[in-house]
């Protein structure tokens, strides 16, 4: 295994998330000395899930709070920081758009302000999302295309991410900016979401429900496979510095076909189908929404190792595995 990573000092926001705590993973198995930014330390989520909040060190504060980061980046002499905090859940975003702009947007330029200003930060990168170029949109977005999220979620996360790559153009700091499709497995307890919600639902033996018809057509790609381009774009950042790279899988999937694929892999087909809520009067949407991934794949050598097929059993057997700590303290069967 490469040195990269041995003894050096790196700072995850928003580490009580499953995207940042497979991050942090990945660092330990390396050898980072990994420092977690956490809200409410008492609450590690998805670090606590993959047990790893005792190999990391937890510290309190929020991407908001200025001399708090920049204290922190200075006393721990940070190289690396891989900022993910943010109000990820599209539904509470649209609730509540103010404490979404402040956290999304807000905490963004302030964690960059204080990585600016502290001389030991070597590389940083910033989580974006498919969602930031809005919908509808082309069937397959490059980052050419422009960013026109008009959600509070989307539109935070378009402000997030130009102006990330604004700091980089203006004061040459050493940031790159991640777009990725729609990210499952393990630790997810965003049940909101179609993978761990549908599989919340299968391990009940109860109905996935499906917001919609089932048609539209969706990425998704496996969280190791992105915790690696994460890690790439830092390890390259002289590469990376000041442009957004989009992280897809490349195999594009209905929802109904996914859930159904869900619906074999826990073995009940035949015994389970989707409940399907479509809402009344509304039209079916059968658009496609994909991103294309060539950009990182050509310029570092990225490219998603874990299929589809196998990337949702995995992450079933880790939730059938882990069910007693889901949402509602589910029994077993």
């Amino acid at each position: 295994m490469d040195q990269f990573w041995k003894d050096r000092p790196v700072l995850i926001t928003g580490a009580s998330g499953f995207v940042a705590a497979h991050i942090a993973r990945r660092l330990l198995e390396r050898g980072a000395l990994v420092q977690c930014l956490l809200r409410n330390p008492e609450e590690p989520g998805a670090l606590a899930l993959l047990d790893l909040h005792h190999r990391v060190r937890i510290v309190e504060g929020h991407v908001e709070d200025l001399p708090r980061l920049q204290n922190l980046l200075n006393e721990h002499r940070i190289d690396a920081v891989f900022h993910l905090a943010a109000q990820s859940i599209v539904g509470v975003a649209s609730a509540s758009p103010l404490a979404t702009f402040e956290a999304n947007i807000r905490g963004t330029y302030r964690l960059l302000e204080a990585c600016r200003c502290t001389a030991s930060v070597r590389r940083i990168v910033v989580a974006s999302s498919e969602k930031a170029y809005g919908s509808p949109r082309d069937p397959l977005s490059t980052e050419q295309h422009p960013l026109a999220g008009l959600s509070p979620y989307d539109a935070s996360k378009a402000c997030a991410d130009i102006i990330s790559r604004s700091f980089a153009y203006s004061c040459q700091l050493p940031v790159a900016v991640v777009r990725s499709a729609n990210i499952y497995g393990p630790g997810d307890l965003n049940l909101s979401r179609i993978v761990p919600g549908a599989i919340d639902s299968l391990l009940r033996h109860q109905p996935p429900v499906i917001r919609g018809d089932g048609t539209p057509v969706r990425e998704f790609i496996h969280v190791d496979d992105v915790a690696r381009g994460y890690i790439l774009l830092a390890e390259q950042i002289g590469e990376t510095r000041g442009e957004a790279f989009n992280i897809g899988a490349g195999s594009p999937i209905s929802i109904i076909d996914l859930v159904n694929l869900l619906i074999r892999i826990a073995g009940l087909e035949g015994q389970i189908r989707p409940a399907i809520l479509q809402p009344p009067g509304r039209p079916s949407r059968t658009d496609l929404l994909s991103i294309s991934s060539e950009l990182i794949r050509h310029r570092l050598g990225w490219k998603p190792l874990i299929s589809l097929e196998d990337g949702l059993r995995l992450t079933f057997e880790w939730y059938r595995q882990h069910q007693l700590l889901l949402p509602g303290n589910l029994p077993r069967h």
